[in-house]
Order: structure tokens, then sequence, then C-alpha cells
């Protein structure tokens, strides 16, 4: 008898599935492979003695403390220091408005645990980002895509779309949006825009869920304000990380918002892992109280400047004029349109032939469109490598150009 787990599995198992990106990346394993396919941090900008000597301190200091369990609602120490910050810059919230999750991604899917019902609609962007469509999906969520122009999500659209789902009965719990430097998109939603968003969201009752991974990795230009520093009614749930800005294997991230919502995430959280590591959150917290975050981050900002400028210059120089591509001022990604009637999952193939990957951008629409397009990550490969890499995914996509 051949064992299948298909009868044991929940409605949520069976709406599992696995990503595209993290299997593509399996595929990558050739030492020849130049690779624009995941969102992965460049290894240099990983401060490993810095981080090896605190560590020590840590263990010195407060070394029973650290490898005890911890509260759920995550450091004192490190909530603290990140309260700080934000008072420094302006937006003056207390210990109550934030709390510490394993990685930004823990609290997406608590989110979608607390708030989504199966059946539920979510409001997200066309494209949005991977990993927070599955975890939706798996909760039993249906998706609605609003397309984004350059200043991100269009809020007639959206409005238009609400309306007529309210019209028919049908129940919306959130908006999801990346608002800085998106993924996979690149684009930077403006200030006016987020305050449009977050009148559209008070009309209808809705919460809005935003997803800042990328905020402190900015090239050029003035940041926007936070949609949860422009929102009074306390309907917006902010999400940060440390991943791309320090370390993803630290797997810290945090939570701003509104004290009754967050409660309700630290009870999710109780079920769900207890607490996220109180060693790395006091390591973390030592290291930015000596100054080393915000020295370190300049170096990466930099390093990611250039190679986003690497980018954009092959880009320039090697691709069709037919084909265009978004100008990110920050952030680890920039996306790709190919002329109409191109199949990026075609070229996806070709150039892996040719030792360049990427990844289809069709994986981020939620409607299962875009498919011309694609996503190119710059953070992770050097100079070289991506002129190289550009080079060849733009000699695949000008033969395909010329097959009749």
């Amino acid at each position: 008898m051949i064992f299948s787990e298909e009868r044991f599995l929940s409605h949520s198992g069976k709406n599992m599935k696995r990503s595209a990106i993290r299997e593509i990346l399996k595929l990558l394993q050739r030492p020849d492979m130049i690779s624009f396919a995941g969102g992965l941090p460049a290894p240099e900008t990983f401060p490993v003695e810095e981080l090896r000597e605190i560590a020590c301190e840590v263990l010195a200091q407060s070394g029973s403390e650290c490898l005890q369990y911890g509260t759920t609602e995550g450091d004192i120490q490190l909530r603290n220091v990140l309260v700080e910050m934000y008072r420094k810059s302006g937006f003056n919230i207390g210990t109550e408005n934030l709390i510490i999750t394993t990685g930004s991604q823990q609290a997406i899917d608590l989110i979608a645990r607390i708030f989504v019902d199966h059946g539920d609609y979510i409001m997200c962007g066309l494209p949005s980002y991977l990993g927070a469509i599955n975890t939706f999906l798996v909760y039993g969520a249906k998706l609605k895509g609003i397309t984004l122009d350059n200043e991100g999500m269009n809020p007639e659209e959206l409005e238009e779309t609400i309306a007529g789902l309210r019209g028919y009965g049908r129940k919306i719990k959130f908006i999801y949006i990346i608002p800085d430097f998106q993924n996979p998109s690149g684009i930077t939603m403006s200030e006016s825009r987020r305050l449009r968003i977050i009148e559209i969201a008070e009309k209808y009752d809705l919460l809005i869920v935003e997803d800042s991974p990328y905020r402190e990795v900015r090239f050029e230009g003035e940041p926007c304000t936070t949609m949860c520093e422009l929102d009074h009614p306390g309907r917006v749930i902010s999400l940060f990380t440390f991943s791309k800005i320090l370390a993803p294997g630290f797997r810290v991230g945090w939570v701003v918002g509104n004290p009754i919502l967050l409660d309700r995430i630290v009870m999710a959280k109780q079920t769900s892992d207890l607490c996220t590591s109180p060693f790395v959150q006091r390591m973390i917290a030592r290291y930015i109280e000596k100054g080393l975050l915000e020295k370190n981050l300049k170096k990466t900002i930099e390093l990611y400047r250039t190679r986003r400028d690497a980018m954009l210059e092959s880009l320039r120089k090697n691709m069709p004029e037919t084909v265009k591509w978004t100008q990110p001022q920050g952030g680890l990604f920039l996306f790709v349109t190919l002329p109409e009637g191109f199949d990026a999952d075609l070229i996806f193939r070709k150039s892996i032939e040719q030792n360049v990957a990427f990844v289809s951008g069709s994986t981020f629409f939620c409607n299962n469109t875009g498919k011309n397009t694609m996503r190119l990550n710059f953070s992770f490969s050097n100079n070289y490598e991506i002129e190289e890499g550009i080079r060849r995914l733009a000699e695949v996509i000008r033969g395909e150009m010329k097959k009749p």
C-alpha cells in the first residue's frame, strides 16, 4: 500500500505550497551560476568580528538570563533601544507599541492567523511579496490585487474594488502594503498616496498591514513618513526586520502598532514559539547601543547603491529598447517588463542554460498575470557578476526577439 498523507491534512495544510523562490535557490548551487534570483543580503556586510565580541560580552554580563526563556513581547532592553530610536526621529511611542517577533515573516503569519477566516478578502499589490501571498492563502484568504504605478498602489482602483466587494457582501479584513522599495517592484509609495490609502481604510473600517523590511536601505532621496506614524486611529500594523540591515540568520523583527492589536499578536506568538531568542535580542540591543548598527548600515547602503548603479547601467547598455525596468531609490530589487506576449518563464529556462538566474514576475501576481515580467536582485552579486549576468540575460532576450 502506497502511503498518502492527503487524508490527514487540514485545510491549511492542503493550501500550503513550496515557495517558488526558495525552490529556485536549490538549483543555483553551481559555482559558475550568476544569481539575481534571491533576496539575499551580501554576506560581506555581516559584521562577524564585532558580533563575536558582543556575544562574549553578553554572555559574560548576563549569560544566565539570556540563555533562559524570555518574555513573548520581547527583550525589554531591545524594545527600549528601538523605542528610543523612534523618539529621536520624532515618532513618540512607548514599549506598549512595540513587540519583537522571529523575523517579520512570523509577524505576517501571526497576523493572518489572528485576523483571517476562510473566505475573507485581503487587498494587496499587483505584484506583491510572495511570502505574504502564500501565507495568506494557507489561512484560506482570497486575494484581490491592485495595480501599482510610480507612486505605489492605485487608490482609485483600491476603493472601487473594496466598494464592489462590499456590494456583494464580501468580508475584507485588511490592506497589505510594502510602501518602501516594494518587493518585487522596487517602487516607493508617495506620502500623499499613503495618506489617501489610510483614508480609504478608515472609510471602510479596514486594517492596514505595512510591511517595511527595506525602509532603512535608502540610497537617495528623502524618506517618506511611515504609515504607522501617519495613522491616528491605530489601524496600521507595521512590520520591520533586522534581516536586511544586520543579519537574516538572527531571525529578529519587530512590530509597531496599537497595543490592543499587538496584544492579540502576543497571544498568537505564545502558542507559536513562546519567545524570540533572548540571547540574540540582547546582542542586537548591545550592537545598537554601541552605535555599530548605524555605522555598518552606512557601508551596506553604499555597497548596494554601487551594485544598483551597476545593474541599471548594464541594463541600459545591453537591453533592447522595448524592455523597461524600475529605478529604485533603495532596497534590493528592480522589476523588468518585457514586451507584451513574452514569456518570462521561457526566458528563465533559457537563461539557466547560460548560467544566469532570476525570478519570473508572475510568481508575485496573485491573479496569475505578469507573465512578461521578472524580478532582479542586485544586493548579492558583485559588479562584475552583475555586468556579465545582465549581458547574458540580454543575449537570451534578444535571441527570443529574433524568432518569428
